[in-house]
């Protein structure tokens, strides 16, 4: 339990809200709870808990105000009402925004002499408070300083800077690597099925080998900041030709999108004459969209 208790209220309470909520409890601190859908804090009933019927009740009753709800609409939908209740208290919101949305609020925050903090939830609700999660923010420094202790509740705690859109720039960015890692690992389920093998017997064999190639992203980070993609060592692009997978996954009958995606990024490097370079400037291809 926290030695550092405060009171706080969290709008929101779908699956991320309540595991952010119950973190919070589970540590001691009192916390006003709201939702658009009462019985959805029925789950956190108990010592520390209070419900309240609207969003400005729920705002009056802290200084500190957690915002976890659908998107950027709903965040405006909650907050435009209640907005005069606001000033001189501090928003977290860790709904999940463009970084244009998360400046937007910043600006709207500060027209109504709100304290605002963005931040980017890397985590899954079952891992909120546990080992592995964290969160990024950005926007306000000082209320990050001051509210640390608490948001060290439900995980590691990152400050990426002022500019209150970068929480959600690196969020998305991450989760960008993510889902398409995700989506190369199913590509992969797809390719062995016919031939009889289980999911769950190719997850067996994928999941060493996708961690053992994560350890080549610093390398690729280091050609890319370096802007040199012959330096010596890097596989290159026409040996990272993706012809013959696309191939073997027409012939099991399967959609190629997946991989024709990045087959398109290296043929559009080799044909402007940069086969022999290294497979990391296909990120040229991405930053030139069209």
């Amino acid at each position: 339990m926290t030695t550092n208790a405060t009171s706080v209220t969290l709008l929101g309470l779908g699956a991320m809200g309540s595991a952010l909520a119950a973190a919070l409890l589970k540590a001691g601190h009192s916390v006003t709870v709201w939702n658009r859908t009462p019985g959805k804090a029925d789950r956190l009933a108990g010592p520390g808990v209070t419900v309240a019927a609207t969003p400005d009740d729920a705002v009056r009753a802290n200084n500190v105000i957690i915002v976890c709800l659908l998107d950027h609409a709903s965040v405006h939908e909650v907050l435009d009402p209640p907005a005069g209740e606001l000033a001189g208290r501090t928003v977290i919101n860790l709904t999940t925004t463009s970084p244009a949305q998360a400046r937007e609020l910043a600006a709207w925050a500060a027209g109504a002499d709100v304290t605002y903090l963005d931040g980017g939830i890397m985590a899954v609700p079952g891992m909120i408070g546990r080992p592995g999660s964290s969160i990024l923010y950005s926007g306000a420094a000082a209320a990050f300083d001051q509210h640390r202790p608490l948001l060290d509740e439900w995980g590691e705690s990152r400050y990426l800077g002022a500019e209150a859109g970068l929480a959600s720039l690196y969020d998305l960015a991450l989760l960008a690597g993510m889902y398409v890692m995700f989506a190369g690992f199913l590509h992969g389920v797809a390719m062995v099925a016919p031939a009889g093998v289980p999911a769950r017997e190719f997850a067996a064999m994928a999941t060493p080998w996708l961690a053992a190639m994560a350890g080549e992203l610093d390398g690729f980070a280091t050609v890319i900041d370096g802007g040199d993609y012959t330096v010596a060592g890097q596989q290159s692009l026409e040996f990272s030709d993706l012809g013959d997978i696309v191939a073997a996954s027409a012939e099991q009958g399967l959609d190629t999108s997946v991989v024709d995606m990045v087959q398109q990024l290296i043929r559009r490097q080799i044909d402007a004459g940069h086969g022999s370079e290294g497979f990391a400037r296909i990120v040229e291809s991405i930053r030139a969209a069209g």
